[in-house]
């Protein structure tokens, strides 16, 4: 009897032992973590309930996907485009399931385990026999998605949630994952759609570190170097364009993560695409970053290009008004701003890959959120222990360009008792196939109220029933055009002939600035390339005077040009028109303002001259008036336009 007992108390032994020893290496894995680390664990179970902005951001992903848990899992065959139902679910799918992951690693409960298990067997059922997507009007359609972009998001974000599960699972069950699903899924993008993954571009980035992060996952070094190099060999026709209309790949140009980092960004972080497509590459730019300094610390990533990656959410932090909104420049779609989940997850990383910066503890405190990480976690303890200090907002050039020398944007800000005015002039590239012909153009705002406003982009993004969620042909006809924009436009005709293969060569030149006084705040730059034959130069100053209660702008617009030619420079003022010096007609019945080159949007509603030569017009914005003010001919026409002609989908 004793004997028996004493085997089954050693077999039980050896069961606890085995048991402990299993677990030990599971953490062992854990502590190569793809995002979430095993001390970051540690370090979030050592404080949970103690850090009220972590666990407030817990819980309600908690409830978001205990939430979708109760539906059940949803794995339809593709079809719709932006907006449809399955494009949809499939993009809500790996949100939850990247959620979920971390649920399972923070919390231990393995009932989110299991629902990203069930949710990646579902996908590698379907992925093997998947066709492309239906809908082809993308020059790389994806398979789930209507264009590989989003396949590349559904990569970022499953392999997330794959690392969460990853030492849970049997090694059955990763081998069939990696077999059918994600190794195919990572040649699909690569491989298989050059003319999408290897280029210097959004999309590009998104691709990178789509194939890069599933390969840091799977320990294969082959898609990890991928990643970072490019392919060896690609097959990509010069000249071809992708659904902007832009140059998929020019003629030296590398590919890869590395590339991406090094032509994407100038020495000061600004993005050529500009801030709204920083926004959205910030996220696969640092997450990526993250992964690597994790799993490859000797890159040392963050701190590649004098820290470039960190410089970039600085700077993306300051292109935004005072509630935080990104300025519309190039392609943007207005009401963006740092609370998007792209940049909260930016904060964080620069925060704790960076120098530790209170100021960034500002910000996260406005977003309410963090990321259930460690780098989360790290915010939400200084934030709890009063270590935030105010991010303030200065006047700066963000300059534009590999090596900064390629024009720039320029921040003038202006502050009174009551209101911060900020100035944004614009002189960099063309800013990629997102960009704008709009050279030496500029927007007004007035805390985080429009007063000359900038249009962005003409698209209803998300919205099925409008072209499928992506870019109206108004992007083209409008929102490009130069006449949609606060600058000189010549004979009726768009900068550069609307042209993007002119207009990619060249970029306007910053001829001096000085923000040194607050009183007085000054830009002033060239464009000579816009229009042959004519030199364009623009000077801009802010000006804090005892003569005025509010700061005034003045605005010189000299142009030389070897024959006369008719030029229209427009204000696109928000608010309601109060008063003018000056007599105009107002037409009953509505005529366009011209035929092409954006003028087929505009209707004229009113037309005048002016005797005197001070032309004043005064509206009212947000309980302020603003006067225009300007030196005008008797000869000059002064007209009332408004966006609407040749608009029967009602699209702007």
């Amino acid at each position: 009897m004793n004997k028996k007992s004493n085997i089954l108390i050693l077999l039980i032994f050896l069961l606890s032992i085995e048991q402990i020893t299993g677990q030990v290496n599971k953490d062992s894995e854990l502590s190569k973590g793809l995002i979430l680390t095993s001390e970051g664990i540690t370090q979030i179970k050592k404080n949970l309930g103690t850090v009220p902005l972590f666990d407030n951001s817990l819980q309600d992903v908690k409830e978001e996907v205990d939430a979708e848990i109760k539906i059940g899992i949803q794995v339809p065959i593709p079809k719709d485009m932006a907006g449809g139902f399955t494009h949809e679910r499939h993009k809500n799918n790996f949100f939850i399931a990247q959620k979920a992951g971390v649920l399972f690693q923070v919390l231990g409960d393995e009932k989110y385990s299991n629902f990203v298990k069930d949710m990646l067997m579902e996908y590698a059922k379907i992925y093997p026999k998947l066709p492309l997507h239906p809908e082809d009007r993308s020059y790389s359609r994806g398979k789930i998605f209507w264009q590989s972009l989003n396949d590349a998001n559904w990569l970022v974000y499953m392999s997330q949630a794959y690392a969460g599960i990853y030492s849970w699972l049997s090694k059955e069950e990763r081998d069939h994952l990696e077999q059918d699903l994600f190794r195919p899924f990572a040649d699909f993008l690569s491989i298989e759609n050059p003319q999408f993954f290897n280029r210097i571009h959004n999309h590009s980035t998104w691709g990178n570190a789509a194939v890069g992060m599933i390969g840091l996952v799977m320990n294969d070094e082959e898609l990890v170097q991928r990643a970072l190099y490019g392919l060896e060999e690609d097959n990509i026709k010069e000249g071809a364009k992708d659904d902007d209309g832009g140059f998929i790949k020019q003629p030296g140009q590398d590919a890869g993560f590395i590339a991406n980092i090094d032509q994407a960004f100038s020495p000061t972080g600004y993005y050529t695409e500009g801030p709204y497509y920083q926004r959205y590459a910030m996220y696969p730019y640092m997450i990526f970053a993250e992964a690597l300094q994790n799993k490859r610390p000797e890159l040392n990533i963050f701190q590649y290009r004098d820290r470039v990656l960190i410089k970039a959410v600085d700077a993306l932090l300051n292109l935004t008004d005072t509630d935080g909104e990104f300025f519309p420049i190039n392609d943007a779609q207005k009401g963006m701003s740092y609370h998007s989940r792209e940049l909260i997850s930016a904060v964080d990383i620069a925060y704790h890959f960076g120098d530790k910066d209170p100021s960034l503890l500002s910000i996260a405190k406005k977003q309410n959120r963090v990321s259930l990480d460690d780098k989360g976690m790290s915010v939400a303890l200084a934030i709890r222990n009063n270590e935030e200090k105010p991010f303030v907002k200065k006047s700066m050039e963000l300059t534009d360009g590999q090596d900064g020398k390629k024009g720039g944007l320029a921040i003038i800000r202006s502050k009174n008792e009551a209101d911060i005015l900020t100035l944004v002039m614009k002189y960099p590239t063309q800013g990629d196939s997102h960009g704008h012909y709009d050279k030496l153009s500029f927007s007004l705002y007035n805390n985080g109220d429009e007063i000359i406003q900038d249009y962005g982009l003409a698209r209803f993004v998300n919205i099925d029933q409008k072209n499928g969620g992506g870019y109206l042909k108004e992007n083209t006809s409008w929102a490009k055009q130069t006449i949609a924009h606060n600058t000189i436009v010549q004979n009726e005709n768009s900068h550069f002939n609307g042209n993007f293969e002119i207009g990619a060569k060249f970029h306007s030149e910053k001829h001096f600035l000085d923000f040194s006084r607050p009183e007085f705040q000054i830009i002033s730059a060239k464009e000579n390339n816009a229009y042959p034959g004519t030199n364009m130069h623009r000077t801009m100053a802010v000006i804090q005077s005892p003569v005025s209660e509010q700061p005034l702008v003045v605005d010189i617009f000299k142009l030389s040009f070897e024959k006369q030619n008719k030029y229209d420079l427009p204000y696109y003022y928000l608010g309601q028109i109060i008063e003018a010096n000056f007599e105009y007609n107002s037409p009953e019945i509505l005529e366009k303002l011209g035929a092409n080159n954006g003028y087929q949007h505009l209707w004229k509603e009113g037309i005048g001259s002016n005797e005197k030569p001070n032309t004043k017009f005064t509206w009212l914005a947000d309980n302020k008036f603003y006067t225009l003010t300007s030196i005008t001919d008797k000869n000059d026409s002064l007209i009332f336009a408004r966006l609407g002609a040749t608009d029967p989908l009602f699209n702007l």
